[in-house]
């Protein structure tokens, strides 16, 4: 009886496990898109941003930091996600380097790429 326990609860660990995954880094949220904000009279400072992505456990807080109307650096203070949403954040230099929203996504962290543009966008705003 304890082994058959067991075996549920390993089947519905692996379940809860793997709908984390999948929800992470679902193509779903291919029609988010993110647009940067009018930057010509954004004055230089700090800016907080946060995006939660609906049907998904991916959260992202975030500071942009402005300097002569551009990006200067982009520091994630928390991401929420699974292991390989984690590698959505190397966006970020590729988001200060073209000084636009309008990059490419990070294959296997589509979700978690779309929710931090959308938190930078949102700090911006």
């Amino acid at each position: 009886m304890k082994k058959i326990i067991l075996c549920i609860m390993l089947v519905f660990g692996l379940l809860a496990v793997t709908a984390f995954y999948v929800s992470c880094n679902s193509t779903s949220f291919a029609g988010i898109e993110a647009l940067l904000p009018d930057m010509k009279d954004k004055p230089d400072g700090v800016y907080r941003g946060n995006y939660v992505l609906a049907g998904s456990p991916v959260k992202v807080t975030l500071d942009v930091t402005i300097q002569n109307n551009n990006i200067a650096a982009i520091s994630i203070i928390k991401h929420t996600c699974s292991p390989i949403g984690k590698k959505a954040e190397k966006i970020t230099g590729n988001i200060i380097e073209a000084q636009s929203l309008n990059v490419d996504v990070v294959s296997g962290a589509t979700g978690s790429s779309k929710a931090i543009l959308k938190a930078v966008e949102n700090a911006l705003q």
